[in-house]
């Protein structure tokens, strides 16, 4: 087995390789019953999305510019208020478990804000808006707010490979005092200045990080199997590489506990937005 996945029952072990590594993968926390109910209602929702069906904050335009056009649905978003199958499994009592471990205890989901738990389906082709997504770190995305540190934790509907994409890592990196942005990848000054860094101690990064999807030096490929869970530090830097398979899918349903709760509503303009494409 890979040195980065554990079981439920090494939660210890998986604690220790992610505060060392910055990410971790939890395998075999649900069954296949309980995987194809995650499957059949995200495939539900998200239909319902493409057809009007749901209330905005369910929908998918608040996450690409160009997603009203797109004839994929992308995203569904707040999915724990909508289903009981996602609910269920974000809450998960040995995911709250590891959360505790990696984060520490009282975390919150922050399931009511910043989008919540979202369903992201990822595929290749023209016709798709969101086919990867290049380097950052999920502080980068919203430094100004006081919700940090978190973790995020990303449930594999698809397993990942070459064929249908991948997360790319950079081990330890969650250790390094990263900047944050200037500006978006269209030009949007950041909402704080490139000075302010966020990492889990003051070490510089050793580099800058790239804005697009070049080659990192002691990067790797993490690997799922359905139903695996990537749990990965905010500060860590990650990106996602895009499928060689035109047919392939790569479908997740991604959320976060975070050390507080925020103390505001939240809206797109208060995000940054990295690479995609």
């Amino acid at each position: 087995m890979d040195a980065a996945v554990f079981r439920p029952d090494e939660l210890e072990a998986l604690s220790t390789y992610f505060l060392q590594h910055g990410y971790a993968v939890l395998r075999g926390l649900y069954d296949d019953a309980t995987m194809a109910a995650l499957q059949a209602d995200c495939e539900r929702l998200q239909a319902m999305v493409g057809t009007g069906e749901l209330p905005p904050e369910h929908g998918t335009a608040q996450f690409n510019d160009d997603a009203i056009a797109d004839p994929i649905v992308h995203y569904v978003s707040n999915l724990t208020a909508i289903s009981e199958p996602v609910r269920a499994a974000a809450h998960h009592p040995a995911l709250r478990a590891a959360m505790d471990r990696t984060l520490g205890p009282g975390g919150t989901t922050v399931e009511d804000e910043r989008f919540g738990v979202v369903y992201q389906d990822a595929r290749p082709g023209k016709e798709s808006a969101y086919t990867r997504i290049g380097w950052h770190s999920d502080w980068q995305s919203g430094p100004h707010l006081d919700c940090w540190p978190s973790v995020a934790f990303t449930i594999h509907i698809d397993a990942t490979s070459p064929c249908n994409g991948f997360l790319r890592v950079v081990p330890g990196s969650h250790l390094w005092a990263t900047p944050a942005p200037a500006a978006d990848i269209y030009g949007k000054p950041g909402p704080v200045g490139p000075e302010v860094t966020g990492g889990r101690t003051t070490t510089p990064a050793p580099f800058p990080m790239p804005l697009g999807f070049e080659k990192i030096a002691g990067e790797v490929a993490v690997f799922c199997d359905r139903g695996d869970v990537i749990l990965h530090d905010a500060y860590l830097w990650h990106s996602a590489a895009r499928a060689t398979d035109d047919e392939s899918l790569r479908r997740h349903i991604r959320g976060g506990y975070f050390a507080k709760a925020l103390e505001r509503p939240l809206s797109p303009d208060d995000f940054v937005k990295n690479a995609r494409r």
